[in-house]
């Protein structure tokens, strides 16, 4: 390629189009001026002397007018699609791995990219196997060879363009394509040359090429390029390569994909047209929708590059193709389709995700469990039921319980866990409802999102257990006696007028005996049976009426626990958890939009 090139230089000397841009690479200019009508660096030249007088000369003899070239305008839709996959990537860089967000953050800067080039140019890129003939069919469309054919192997080393118009200096710059391989093409007719204006043609190296540098070469160009000419020959139109490493994952690019069987003058008969359905049959089995019947998708042609026989068919398809002005945002689309379709593990889900709120109150109970809420309560009641007792107790039960009651605590507060098995006992029931509720927040998510909530779980539950031993302290029962009714100085009135009675009876009798007063045994026996069966009376029907009141206070000092440590566990844990749970809904509504914004799907 190199020595034709220079061989093409030396022969034509009258062509002096910019030999120190093309020879220094300096840098482009958007817009055309009369004087260099070429400021793309393109190369407007002949094949030979005798090729461009048959054609009417060089087109490099037209003075195009000046010309502003307008940057690529996305539609609505796409840009939302676009929009929202940046947020959706910036949303996940801190729980997906570059990794798998890679292939979306190039989506985005190519498209980013593309997007400031040319909206009025369409980049198409001829790929082919070795010996199918894709230079030749560069070299049909331009109308000039200006790409190397021959029976050298590998033929083309380097993406040479083609472009039929100007501005497009930008977009093959991207391609990494220098100066000295831009061509232009010589048309018969002005007309031809107006059909096809907008088109940059692209040959690339061949695909199967043994030297590994013309295979990237190929990976490169047709991540960058609008769209793509694939030329299959009859002897590799099945070939395992091809289908695999391109068609089969490029089938979402379709409708900015050409498949052309060529060298059909080969083919003898109607086998050209078995080779075309087989070929067919083959695209249908890779996914590829074939653009039959007026419908979008890839169109399927069969010609001879050599003959000329249905490269005109190829021209007409290629001038509809680029006066339509919409494959490079159809491109960029299928890029964000592709991106979304691998993406798809990370977020998609096909159940309800989050915590219900049976999850929460059960996360609760597990904690009130911990720390011995129901116990409290209980005790509480109990402290209350004793303060009772006390208060309205008889003197003599009073004394004898006091006896009894001794080394009891006196304030009514209840010791927790002050053992070390019930310490153990209460850390692993906080762990193993702090692991139940991950469990339950994780149902459903992928991976990367239920690994997400696991360690915010965990990271909250790191001194839960001490928290929660605090917060028994203050939450539980206050120092002190239990809080009492206003009936209770009633109470204790009554029990001291009965003891009262029992005393004076009991005086009044011992005056009798010792003959102070007039013996009268009625009265002050009446007065000590009173007293004696008031008593407990009184203390009974105290008992029966503080059992409201005290089950009222144990409930109070439960849920009061409750309630503290449901908090504890909310604050340190379920928000969290519901935190990495808002943030992946979030990213499902953006990942929503990426796969189906604009189309109705979910």
């Amino acid at each position: 390629m190199t020595a034709v090139t220079d061989q093409d230089h030396t022969e034509h000397p009258e062509h002096p189009e910019h030999p120190d841009r093309e020879a220094e690479g300096a840098p482009r200019t958007d817009t055309a001026s009369p004087a260099s009508p070429w400021d793309d660096g393109l190369i407007a030249r002949r094949a030979n002397g005798s090729a461009g007088e048959e054609q009417g000369g060089v087109a490099a003899t037209r003075t195009p007018a000046p010309q502003t070239v307008a940057p690529l305008a996305y539609d609505p839709w796409l840009r939302s699609r676009l929009e929202a996959l940046r947020e959706l990537v910036g949303l996940s860089r801190a729980r997906l791995d570059n990794r798998t967000l890679a292939q979306a953050g190039r989506v985005l800067e190519e498209s980013t990219a593309r997007r400031r080039l040319s909206g009025q140019h369409t980049v198409v890129a001829i790929a082919g196997a070795t010996g199918s003939g894709k230079s030749q069919l560069f070299n049909a469309l331009a109308g000039v060879p200006v790409s190397e054919t021959g029976v050298r192997r590998p033929t083309t080393a380097a993406p040479i363009a083609c472009s039929w118009s100007d501005g497009a200096a930008g977009l093959i710059e991207r391609l990494g394509i220098p100066p000295r391989l831009r061509r232009r093409p010589l048309q018969a007719t002005a007309d031809a040359d107006e059909r096809l204006r907008g088109l940059v043609l692209v040959d690339l190296p061949d695909h199967d090429s043994a030297a590994v540098q013309h295979r990237e070469q190929v990976d490169r160009v047709l991540g960058l390029v609008d769209a793509v000419i694939w030329v299959v020959d009859p002897e590799k139109y099945a070939d395992a390569m091809l289908h695999e490493r391109y068609l089969r994952p490029m089938a979402a690019h379709a409708e900015v994909m050409f498949v052309v069987l060529n060298q059909t003058d080969r083919l003898p008969g109607e086998a050209a047209e078995q080779v075309l359905d087989d070929l067919r049959r083959l695209l249908d089995e890779d996914g590829i929708v074939l653009g039959e019947y007026g419908e979008p998708g890839t169109t399927v042609l069969a010609l001879s590059a050599l003959t000329g026989d249905g490269v005109g068919e190829l021209r007409e398809s290629l001038a509809r193709f680029v006066a339509e002005r919409g494959a490079p945002a159809r491109r960029i689309s299928a890029d964000v389709d592709i991106a979304a379709a691998r993406l798809w593990p990370v977020y998609a889900t096909r159940r309800r995700t989050g915590l219900s709120e049976e999850a929460r109150e059960e996360f609760a109970d597990r904690l009130a469990d911990a720390v011995g809420a129901t116990a409290t309560g209980e005790a509480a009641e109990r402290a209350w039921l004793r303060n009772a007792n006390r208060a309205c107790g008889t003197p003599w039960l009073r004394l004898w319980r006091w006896c009894q009651e001794r080394s009891e605590p006196s304030t009514g507060r209840v010791a927790l866990r002050g053992q070390p098995d019930a310490e153990a006992t209460a850390r692993q029931r906080v762990e193993q409802a702090v692991r139940t509720v991950a469990d339950r927040a994780c149902a459903g998510l992928p991976a990367p999102w239920a690994q997400a909530v696991r360690e915010a779980a965990v990271r909250g539950s790191q001194g839960l257990p001490e928290a929660l031993d605090e917060l028994a302290v203050r939450a539980g029962l206050p120092p002190g006696r239990p809080p009492r009714p206003g009936w209770w100085p009633l109470a204790v009135f009554a029990q001291v007028s009965m003891t009262v009675l029992q005393f004076i009876g009991g005086l009044w009798l011992l005056a009798q005996i010792v003959g102070v007063v007039a013996p009268n045994l009625g009265v002050p026996v009446l007065l000590m049976v009173i007293g004696i069966v008031g008593g407990p009376l009184v203390e009974w029907s105290c008992r029966m009426a503080a059992r409201g009141p005290a089950r009222r206070y144990g409930q109070e000092a439960e849920r009061r626990l409750r309630e503290a440590a449901a908090g504890c566990g909310r604050a340190r844990v379920l928000d969290p958890v519901a935190a990495e749970l808002l943030r992946y809904r979030e990213v499902r509504e953006q990942y929503g939009r990426v796969v189906g914004a604009g189309t109705g799907r979910a």
